[in-house]
């Protein structure tokens, strides 16, 4: 909760840098694991791993950011368009392989359209950049404001009507913001509640309420502590049925604040308490770079699915783990090599 000065760039690179690996590892588990092992108690704690401390950390950070840069609305806007482009890119890439197959006729009574359209996390940061930027200029730095719009976002996808007719392009365009559809990962409701509750984060720290808490972290972090155990098999069971993570209701997002907050917390902890280590720089390089990093996994693993769908034992998904961790980062930096000698020749 508290970034002091000298980590306030470090920290959020080394959440981002956890965030992103957790997302590795869980689409490791969604398209690689073998049913026993998906279904497993190792499986699942997988996939809570890949719930609570990656998607939400990710956002919630974006959101602080936002707020803490208070860039023009015209920018954020453009930006968000951006993003929303690199996600059908995306989209085409990691889906590349599956896409030929339903082309050659190989992959029957398969929809291309719910791959080339699906709900990422890209377009869940683009369509949240322009929603933040369309009321930044109203709400300006009211926290009641922005609080409301929270749990507005965090409850609208159960009172919103959903589409129940035969226009499938209407299916797909909702899809991005509300509804249960199966493509859509990280609708925009409830999924913006996380950038607002970042942004929201932001504006208060700068409060005296916060240096109140702030002065009693440590009392805070055992609150959380013991509310969190308290209720973890109700987190851990959402976050494990996708379906319910993916389209959860107002009550898990008040939960995963709840977590997020002490994730953050103990991960500061952390790094006061351990010395700086390879793992911490690592995690550094994968936050400062998440875009990337993020992207170029997809499109490793993306690919591969198609050949391996559930197929793969406890020892293969950790061999793959490593393959693509690895590989990823090999690129990542090939990448800004490429880009640094490109902007150099500019």
């Amino acid at each position: 909760m508290v970034i002091h000065s000298e980590t306030r760039l470090r920290l959020p690179d080394l959440l981002k840098g956890v965030a992103v690996v957790l997302m590795v590892q869980v689409h490791l588990t969604e398209l690689f694991a073998s049913p026993d092992f998906y279904e497993s108690l190792v499986g699942r704690i997988s996939l809570f791993l890949g719930g609570p401390p990656a998607a939400p950390v990710f956002m919630a950070a974006m959101g602080y950011f936002i707020a803490k840069a208070d860039g023009n609305p015209a920018s954020l806007m453009l930006r968000g368009l951006k993003l929303i482009g690199l996600g059908f890119l995306l989209n085409i890439g990691l889906n590349a392989h599956l896409l030929v197959k339903i082309i050659q006729g190989t992959f029957t009574g398969i929809d291309p359209w719910t791959y080339i359209f699906g709900v990422d996390i890209l377009f869940l940061a683009g369509l949240s950049l322009i929603f933040i930027a369309l009321f930044q200029p109203v709400f300006k730095k009211h926290l009641i404001a922005w609080f409301g719009l929270l749990l507005v976002a965090a409850s609208a996808n159960h009172w919103l009507p959903t589409y129940s007719g035969d226009n499938s392009v209407i299916h797909f365009v909702q899809a991005y913001f509300f509804g249960e559809a199966h493509w859509s990962y990280f609708p925009l409701f409830p999924w913006l509640s996380y950038p607002l509750g970042g942004y929201l984060f932001y504006l208060i720290e700068k409060t005296p309420f916060f240096q109140h808490i702030k002065a009693r972290a440590g009392l805070f972090w055992l609150v959380l502590s013991v509310i969190l155990a308290a209720s973890l098999m109700y987190g851990f069971r959402i976050s494990t049925q996708l379906e319910a993570y993916y389209h959860h209701d107002v009550l898990f997002v008040l939960w995963t604040f709840a977590f997020v907050t002490w994730w953050l917390l103990s991960w500061q902890q952390m790094e006061k308490w351990i010395p700086e280590n390879r793992v911490f720089r690592y995690l550094r390089f994968c936050g400062k770079n998440v875009t990337v990093f993020y992207i170029i996994q997809w499109l490793l693993i993306g690919n591969i699915a198609t050949a391996l769908y559930r197929s793969q034992s406890p020892l293969q998904w950790f061999i793959w783990l490593l393959v693509i961790l690895i590989a990823s980062s090999l690129l990542t930096k090939g990448y800004l090599l490429v880009r640094k000698k490109a902007s150099c020749k500019l």
